[in-house]
């Protein structure tokens, strides 16, 4: 007899491959589309008509758009994202070291938003309409509120114009050492925190809440045990689900939600050369790097899915 949680697997990657098919064509017909030519944009204004032609021909422009999104496909599925229209090197050679940096960014802030959401959340549960919980929920919805970019522009004038503690840029060079990494990653990291920990710190105060609404859990609290024991030790492992799937979408988003934040601070990763592509008409760079962030999204969202099946094993039942 094959297993629920098998089966929930093969059919949960066989929904995020075709997730990924559409969202390619996607992306490679949005840069298709991008106002503009990108031969003209590699040679300038002073171009002639017959330098503009060869290398619309060289670069296959000319070919339809079909035969052109299945020439790409083809060479993802070989490891073969094709060459740079700007610098004439593999697109993987590019994006690589651009991915790692972004990656170290993505993760280290997750290392601290989603612990600190957590704990938020739990201690927002635990003073349930007490001054801590509205203060709590007073800072969230504040923080919601702020676009990201204006979160990064505060953190640069407040701890890099007016106090001079730390760089305004980000920018990491080839001969970086430990020191020069930890400076450049704190208001990167810190920007993204704040935009990210509203929302897991109140959906993790939400499922404890709903939990605490559960009968046995109101005959625990009539037998007169202590209200954290009851949120710590029976609450809240059953709202283990709905944590997981919130952090690790928290987690998803914060890989792929560094482009604004790369921007702000002039940090050297993927959402940077993304838009740096995009003003090149890098078609092939900015194809690769839509692939890579669609790519970790759609991964992100299964885990997060295939962990609350693991999680919550009624979630395996078919639906009557």
């Amino acid at each position: 007899m094959k297993s629920p949680l098998l089966s929930y697997t093969v059919k949960r990657t066989g929904s995020g491959l075709i997730s990924l098919l559409l969202v390619s064509l996607l992306i490679f017909l949005g840069t298709a589309l991008l106002p503009g030519d990108a031969a003209q944009a590699l040679l300038g204004q002073n171009a002639t008509p017959e330098n503009l032609a060869a290398l619309r021909e060289q670069l296959g422009l000319n070919d339809p758009l079909v035969v052109r999104y299945l020439s790409w496909i083809g060479g993802i599925l070989q490891g073969d994202m094709g060459i740079s229209f700007s610098s004439k090197q593999p697109v993987l050679e590019i994006l690589l070291p651009k991915l790692a940096n972004s990656l170290i960014l993505a993760l280290a802030a997750s290392l601290i938003a989603v612990p600190l959401a957590i704990f938020l959340g739990i201690v927002a549960a635990l003073k349930q309409d007490s001054l801590v919980d509205r203060a709590i929920s007073f800072l969230s919805m504040w923080l919601v509120s702020l676009p990201t970019f204006l979160t990064g522009y505060l953190l640069i004038n407040f701890f890099a114009v007016r106090l001079g503690w730390l760089p305004s840029l980000s920018v990491l060079r080839s001969t970086a050492d430990v020191n020069d990494w930890v400076a450049a990653l704190i208001m990167p990291v810190a920007a993204l925190v704040l935009v990210t920990i509203a929302h897991t710190m109140r959906l993790t105060r939400t499922a404890i809440l709903s939990v605490m609404a559960s009968d046995y859990i109101l005959m625990a609290d009539i037998k007169g045990l202590d209200r954290r024991r009851i949120i710590l030790w029976h609450a809240l492992p059953n709202a283990l689900s709905p944590i997981v799937s919130i952090s690790l979408l928290t987690v998803a988003y914060l890989m792929v939600g560094v482009v604004v934040v790369e921007v702000v601070f002039s940090y050297s990763g993927m959402g940077k050369l993304m838009v740096d592509a995009v003003s090149y008409r890098d078609l092939p760079l900015v194809q690769a790097c839509g692939a890579c962030f669609s790519f970790i999204f759609i991964f992100m969202n299964f885990l997060a899915d295939f962990l609350c099946v693991v999680v919550n094993p009624r979630l395996r039942e078919p639906k009557s």
